[in-house]
């Protein structure tokens, strides 16, 4: 009889058969048994491994094994090989794995048998009982024979003749959970591969599938080939039903979709709650706001409606200006937000207007200009609108306080500036004044370019610099600080104007000067310059021209009226006067004196006299020291080559005793400007080091000279190699490229300056 007990379509891993080696078997199998444990020889037991594993057959593979174990290796008698006896010299056991460790295995491919038709995969894994997987490497030879008995007795039959109780594994709520939460976060790529269009064609006949899941939920049919019929000891096999199985796993999903579904939609109603909470607290929140603005409004309401009331004509207590500022004050710091988001300007014209009209219907600007300021002021914090304060634009349908300047006060001031006579500038320039801070900037600029400036323009045109008694910058000037450059265009006709009065004009008339005087700091630099030199340079060259230079008789009369405008016109133009009008007269006079025997004592009052007529300005040009030192020259020359010199007791010391003292002096000035100038320059940042360290090595040697008292000054006409001579103390010195060179007694020896200063003592 056949046992039925065996594993249906076992294919071994052992050693390959011939056809004929199997029909053989198949006829004998009734015959046969299956080989036991105990009928096993004890060299193929297996044994435990080296490493604490062991060898683990499985049941299907183990009589293969076996013969396996008894075949290994036996074709080698047949062949001159001696790979066997290699193998053993090496330290390999039969029955036992290959490698230092024995961890090789002996059948390391097995078969499996497929259930189906399917693809590779379609029915679970498909590893086998033999791979390497099934061999873990144990800790101890304690758990390796508790392993090992474990799986052997797999292979015996239960002594009870029982079956084998079903396993089963159970899903809880929470994983179910747990997966539907997973899969909700993949739903999207899910929700992809469930519209693919498959083909499945692995059966008889072509079947259409619309999503992967439906591959794995399809019936398994049994194959169609023919059963053998029961023997007498045979036992029936199971029948397979996959409809019934398909319906419970579709029972199964169900349930589990509707439990995932379900929390779903629980959690879903909790974020709703959470959701629906914060809601609540939300609208109570601006429904409080709300409630406290309608109580807000309803005060600002009831304040308007009183302000209404109390300017009705039957009204016994009206409302005063002073009134209704406290009440837009009351709105401001009080209901702040209801004001500002309020129409302002509807509620100025309506309430504020009215009574800002009857302030103002008495007021005169020009006898009372502060009138009003105050509470104009305090308009202006109320009503003007803080998004206009960053630029000037007009914008009178915005903001309440512009409209309110430009309809009620604007009129007063045009009023007033028509009858406005532009002589009479104090009181108009007064009024403008206190009110600069408070009437926005392009309603000040409208007065000034509309109102003002064509009244003093037309004013300008009708002076008359001959005739008007009124000096025309008494009513011109007081503008400056208000209109600055807006006066521009007056300048020029009030210079055509004066230029036509100083045709005939003469330098004796000091009127002149009186009227020109205020203008010099008005007028650009360029254009005073161009005036001067044009209208009035000339006239003072020829007031020099026609003065005469008379050493006994003097008159000083029109040098003192050409030196008066020094202030007025420029230095340049001064000196060039001088040069070209006075020095080759004085020179020549100077001159004509030294050659008749004259008396030097007298030449130098003289000469010194003139000199002190000069400001130190004038004096520090060179043009005119240069003049001066002529003038020295000269009267050195003359003492020199004059006999008459000779004959005047002390008259060559007395000149060279001038000429030294009028150089010093002038190096002395020279020094005195360099160091105004380097502390100017170090004031200004230009020069930091400038009021410390001196500008060049004379200025270093000036310096200690002056710490030390001694004299220090350039010698006149005296130069060695074009290098000028200095007397320090009663040394004579040069300097050259930054080095001191003093006179020695056939040579020129450089020095230091510590060891000049040393001799110089």
């Amino acid at each position: 009889s056949r046992d039925y007990s065996a594993p249906v379509n076992f294919i071994s891993a052992g050693l390959k058969k011939s056809a004929a080696e199997d029909m053989s078997e198949d006829d004998s199998d009734e015959d046969e048994k299956p080989v036991k444990q105990e009928e096993i020889p004890k060299e193929f037991v297996p044994k435990k491994l080296k490493t604490g594993g062991n060898f683990k057959p499985s049941q299907k593979g183990f009589v293969g094994g076996t013969k396996s174990f008894v075949d290994f290796g036996s074709w080698e008698r047949h062949t001159k090989g001696i790979g066997q006896k290699l193998l053993q010299k090496m330290g390999y056991v039969p029955g036992r794995g290959l490698g230092k460790n024995a961890q090789g295995i002996i059948n390391p491919i097995e078969a499996k048998q497929r259930k189906g038709k399917g693809a590779v995969g379609a029915y679970g894994s498909e590893r086998t009982s033999q791979s390497l997987q099934d061999f873990p490497v144990v800790d101890s030879e304690e758990e390796a024979e508790e392993e090992f008995q474990k799986e052997l007795s797999q292979w015996r039959k239960d002594p009870n003749g029982g079956k084998k109780k079903p396993k089963y594994s159970y899903k809880t709520v929470e994983e179910l959970k747990a997966k539907g939460r997973i899969n909700k976060q993949l739903s999207a790529p899910q929700k992809e591969l469930s519209q693919v269009k498959v083909i499945d064609m692995t059966g008889r006949e072509q079947k259409v599938y619309y999503s992967y899941s439906q591959i794995s939920h399809k019936h398994n049919i049994p194959d169609d080939s023919p059963q053998q019929p029961l023997g007498k000891d045979s036992k029936p096999q199971g029948f397979a039903l996959p409809e019934l199985e398909h319906n419970l796993q579709l029972l199964i999903d169900i349930t589990e979709q509707e439990i995932i579904q379900n929390d779903r939609q629980l959690q879903y109603e909790r974020d709703m709650v959470v959701n629906l909470t914060h809601e609540i607290q939300k609208m109570s929140e601006v429904l409080s706001h709300e409630e406290t603005a309608i109580s807000n409004l309803s005060k600002v309401l009831e304040m308007v409606e009183e302000c209404e009331r109390r300017m009705q004509p039957s009204c016994e207590n009206p409302l005063t200006l002073d009134e209704c500022a406290k009440i837009f004050e009351t709105l401001q710091d009080k209901y702040y937000e209801e004001y500002r988001m309020s129409d302002r300007v509807d509620l100025a014209v309506a309430i504020v207007y009215p009574l800002m009209k009857d302030y103002f219907k008495n007021w005169d600007p020009l006898k009372d200009c502060t009138y009003g300021t105050e509470i104009i002021a305090k308009w202006k914090s109320l009503l003007e609108n803080d998004q206009l304060l960053s630029h000037s634009g007009q914008d009178l349908s915005t903001d309440a306080f512009h409209r309110l300047m430009w309809e009620i006060w604007m009129p007063y001031v045009r009023n007033i500036v028509a009858q406005w006579q532009p002589r009479n500038c104090g009181s108009m320039v007064d009024f403008l004044d206190s009110w600069v801070n408070v009437v926005p900037v392009w309603i000040l600029d409208n007065i000034l370019d509309q109102l003002i400036f064509p009244k003093l323009q037309k004013e300008v045109e009708s002076w008359n610099p001959l005739t008007d008694t009124v000096p025309i910058h008494s009513w011109i000037h007081p503008w400056l600080p208000l209109m600055q450059a807006r006066l521009e265009p007056l300048y020029s006709p009030i210079r055509n104007k004066l230029a036509n009065a100083l045709q005939k004009w003469h330098p004796s008339d000091s009127s002149a000067k009186l009227i020109l005087q205020p203008w010099k700091d008005v007028f650009t630099p360029g254009s005073w310059e161009a005036f001067m030199v044009k209208n009035i340079v000339p006239k003072l060259g020829m007031c020099l021209n026609e003065l005469i230079i008379n050493p006994h008789q003097q008159h000083m009369d029109a040098f003192y009226w050409v030196i008066d405008w020094e202030g007025m016109i420029s230095v340049s133009s001064l000196v060039g006067l001088l040069e070209k009008h006075f020095f080759p007269k004085w020179l020549q006079v100077l001159c004509s004196w030294l050659s008749n025997s004259p008396n030097y004592e007298e030449i130098t009052k003289w000469y010194l006299g003139w000199k002190s007529m000069f400001s130190d300005q004038v004096l520090a040009h060179p043009s005119i020291k240069d003049k001066f030192n002529e003038a020295l020259d000269i009267m050195n020359r003359a003492v020199s080559s004059s006999v008459g010199g000779y004959m005047q007791p002390g008259a060559r010391e007395n000149i060279a005793y001038l000429t030294h003292t009028e150089r010093r002096k002038d190096f002395q000035y020279e020094a005195m400007q360099e160091r105004r100038e380097a502390e100017n320059m170090a004031q200004r940042g230009i020069g930091m080091a400038a009021s410390s360290v001196p500008m060049n090595f004379k200025d270093l040697i000036q310096t200690k000279a002056e710490e030390h008292n001694i004299v220090f000054m350039p010698v006149i006409g005296k130069r060695h190699e074009g290098k000028q001579l200095y007397t320090f103390g009663r040394i004579v010195i040069y300097i050259d490229r930054g080095v001191v060179f003093v006179q020695g007694e056939k040579t020129w020896v450089p020095t230091s300056l510590q060891s000049l200063i040393d001799m110089a003592k």
